[in-house]
């Protein structure tokens, strides 16, 4: 299995980067390209040992940074790390391709370079969050800020298939972000949606879901557009850390919440752990002809680690095989007039 990966891609490319393919690589079976300015990923390489047959360096002479404009960076910038990687999947040489870079760029490059799946309207950015009851699947988080009611009917599909083959979640449940979990909530488009799911018999759907809900896993792949699922996203990764530091900063004040401290450390590393949004990997594009993995931008050893071990697992499911195979027999009408990134 080949990994293509963004060596400069990221806030802390590339010493993260390195680092967390270094990690990935003690606990996968994996082959790494990864892409950049060759001197400066063979420097952040000389500080460690590792078998030189697992990585192998590819000289790109342009980086797409956070500031550019996506699709004018895809054009301009031929002989980017991010459009050079692109297309060594487009071309099969390499399994998937991660990349911790502008998000703009990654979905652009995703959809215009590899093409979307037949029969799929629009890609949706994927993300695993921590729920009460183990990780769920949220779509879309940023990939399209607007959506027809047909897109969500199928980012419901993909992230059923995810769900079951990816995060080996049996009968996931299908909920769709709403304001109210009546069948007449919410905009026609929402209204619309519900209504193409309470009648799609292949998918577990349970119905509309309220934000406040999603934390407590009522669901186990929640849809919304990409406006709203990003600022889920968000609010959840702020509250978290919020949450952890008034915990640390009691705990800290004084000699009797330094001895709770230690009586519950064990208990408190554990639900830091089933919090952190670095031990769930990155968010994967889900609808285009390859396997795409968006790591977090600010993604560190840990969390770039586990987005490429994700990655992993996403190649070896086989669900973009899956969900390819069921788009071809199964056709959802509606979305035609669907523009092109």
């Amino acid at each position: 299995m080949i990994l293509a990966i963004d060596g400069v891609g990221g806030d802390n490319a590339p010493q993260a980067v390195v680092a967390g393919v270094m990690d990935a690589l003690q606990k996968t079976d994996m082959e790494i390209w990864l892409y950049g300015p060759q001197d400066v990923l063979e420097k952040e390489l000389d500080g460690y040992t590792y078998d030189t047959s697992k990585v192998k360096v590819i000289h790109c002479s342009e980086v797409i940074s956070g500031e550019d404009n996506p699709i004018r960076a895809i054009r301009a910038k031929k002989d980017s790390s991010l459009v050079r990687a692109v297309m060594d999947v487009k071309e099969g040489k390499a399994d998937a391709f991660v990349c911790a870079g502008n998000t703009g760029a990654l979905i652009s490059a995703a959809s215009l370079l590899l093409g979307r799946i037949k029969g799929l309207y629009r890609p949706a950015l994927t993300t695993p969050i921590p729920t009460d009851k183990g990780m769920a699947i949220l779509l879309d988080v940023g990939a399209n800020a607007e959506c027809k009611s047909e897109w969500l009917q199928q980012f419901a599909v993909m992230g059923a298939f995810y769900a079951q083959k990816v995060c080996d979640i049996a009968q996931p449940k299908v909920g769709l972000v709403n304001i109210g979990t009546e069948s007449g909530k919410g905009n026609d488009v929402a209204k619309k949606a519900y209504d193409l799911l309470i009648h799609q018999n292949d998918v577990n759907f349970i119905g509309n879901i309220e934000a406040r809900r999603v934390p407590y896993g009522d669901a186990n792949v929640i849809v919304t557009d990409g406006f709203t699922g990003n600022v889920i996203l968000k609010m959840l990764e702020g509250t978290a850390e919020v949450l952890f530091g008034n915990v640390k900063q009691v705990f800290l004040q004084n000699l009797k919440g330094k001895l709770a401290a230690l009586m519950v450390k064990s208990g408190m590393k554990e639900l830091k752990q089933k919090m952190d949004y670095t031990e769930y990997g990155g968010a994967p594009v889900l609808g285009v002809d390859g396997i795409i993995v968006k790591a977090h931008g600010s993604s560190d050893k840990k969390a770039f680690s586990s987005a490429l071990r994700q990655a992993a697992k996403f190649v070896e499911s086989g669900v973009m095989q899956d969900i390819k195979r069921y788009f071809e027999q199964n056709a959802i009408s509606g979305g035609a007039a669907a523009e092109t990134v």
